[in-house]
């Protein structure tokens, strides 16, 4: 697996600055070392990290626990309340993943399936009313 450390330190630096967190302050919400929260931002260290280290940043930066794991991987990252998969390994995470894609899925349909019933109902409506004014065009003295 490629780790790509210049795509985490870019995404935390751009959420800090979107939150308008001064590093202190990531170090105080996440509760991890100065001088690792440094070497990310700087991206001065290439080593591995220990996932609670990851999931701590992500959490303080207000996403979700598997982001910043997400974009080390290379992979999308997952929105809030998104199950995240640990490692390309973790079917039982994997798994999750999907359920939650399905079900974002399925809810989506049914919007689409509520708002095709809407337009044929308007549609019916329209018909009704093109048909009462070909009538009225029809009636003599009109």
């Amino acid at each position: 697996m490629s780790e790509h450390w210049a795509a985490v330190a870019r995404a935390i630096n751009q959420r800090m600055a979107e939150l308008g967190l001064a590093p202190h302050e990531l170090v105080e919400r996440s509760r991890v070392s100065k001088a690792i929260v440094r070497e990310l931002r700087q991206n001065t260290v290439q080593r591995r990290r220990s996932t609670r280290t990851l999931e701590a940043l992500s959490i303080a930066l207000e996403w979700n626990p598997g982001h910043l794991a997400a974009v080390l991987a290379g992979r999308r990252p997952p929105r809030i309340g998104e199950p995240a998969p640990r490692t390309e390994d973790d079917v039982p995470g994997r798994l999750a993943a999907i359920e939650h894609h399905l079900r974002e899925i399925t809810e989506k349909l049914s919007q689409v399936d509520v708002a095709n019933e809407r337009l044929g109902e308007i549609n019916e409506k329209v018909t009704v009313l093109a048909e009462q004014l070909r009538a009225d065009r029809k009636r003599p003295g009109r």
